[in-house]
């Protein structure tokens, strides 16, 4: 296996430097192998993220390498993932810890409006849920503890759903549509299918008139009005085994049968599984991978294979 190793030498001072060059690398899911020797396994994503490190420390006045190497003596590919697995079950087991307490004491107090109560639950779920989704970008092995903070952080989506009173519900009715016109939707350059099959969900069921920025990076800090997608950090990505398209129509609130079997397509293409095996699968990559073949203008592709799309969910419409 190839990965990345980050060596470094940091002066003593000013000591914050040091600190915050620490911090950088556990935002990146860095793991340490010795005394400022910091391991990442080889993708491009890592590559870039490293390179800006070394740029900052040597601006710093420090020293910094990187190397791309494999593990032959001492340490083995699989201790090294075992240290990535030990620093995520980390964060998930804190995640899951804040979920239980927050599942054990959300009740609300008797001088507490059901509102207020509600609102302030919502609030602490989506931190915990911003902060899983931190922690599931930087998972490259997948922690086995990612599932039981995923599983709790379900539970209390569930309580949140649950404890809604009528006229939270009536006022929520229209799904998790609302709001989202008039946004303008970014995502990474050279669309495939995840990230076109998004877009096209977006102006069918959000925003006819939807925007789209494409950019190189795959972070980016969102400006007013701007949602991200399919990428890191972003409102609407890959959660566990989901890709970014049925994590949004979860999200939005769809249950339309047709429109599923349109996400079980796009989850096997995407993956690249057969969890489904739909008979429809090999046309519809067909199709899109002839898309994306004779055109790189991302509206472009977004426009035609809506066209996909659009026949898709009627085709499945139609054998209800």
């Amino acid at each position: 296996m190839d990965w990345l190793l980050l060596i470094h030498q940091i002066p003593a001072k000013p000591a914050y430097f040091r600190a915050k060059i620490w911090r950088r690398l556990q935002q990146l899911g860095a793991v340490a192998i010795k005394q400022s020797v910091y391991a990442m396994p080889r993708q491009e994503q890592a590559l870039e993220d490293l390179t800006w490190i070394v740029k900052e420390i040597t601006d710093g006045g420090g020293e910094a390498t990187m190397i791309e190497a494999r593990f032959l003596e001492g340490l083995s590919d699989q201790q090294v993932i075992g240290l990535f697995h030990a620093a995520r079950g980390g964060d998930y087991a804190r995640i899951l810890a804040e979920a239980q307490a927050l599942q054990k004491d959300w009740r609300c107090k008797a001088e507490e409006s059901a509102t207020d109560c509600l609102l302030e639950f919502k609030s602490r779920l989506e931190k915990l849920r911003k902060q899983f989704t931190e922690v599931v970008r930087i998972d490259f092995f997948k922690a086995s503890e990612q599932l039981q903070a995923e599983t709790a952080l379900r539970g209390l989506e569930t309580t949140l759903i649950e404890s809604r009173t009528p006229e939270q519900t009536a006022s929520g009715k229209g799904g998790g549509v609302a709001g989202l016109t008039g946004k303008t939707w970014v995502t990474r350059k050279n669309l495939y299918v995840d990230r076109i099959a998004c877009a096209w969900l977006v102006r069918r069921y959000a925003d006819p008139e939807a925007r789209f920025k494409f950019v190189d990076s795959g972070r980016y800090s969102p400006g007013p009005n701007e949602i991200r997608f399919d990428m890191a950090e972003a409102e609407y990505t890959h959660v566990m085994d989901k890709c970014s398209f049925e994590v949004m129509v979860e999200r939005f609130g769809l249950t339309d049968q047709a429109l599923t079997q349109v996400t079980r397509i796009i989850h096997d293409i995407d993956l690249k599984e057969s969890a489904f095996a739909l008979p429809e699968t090999p046309g519809i990559q067909a199709l899109l991978d002839g898309i994306t073949a004779t055109t790189e203008d991302d509206l472009e592709r977004i426009d035609r294979a809506s066209t996909v799309l659009d026949s898709l969910l009627a085709f499945f419409t139609n054998k209800k």
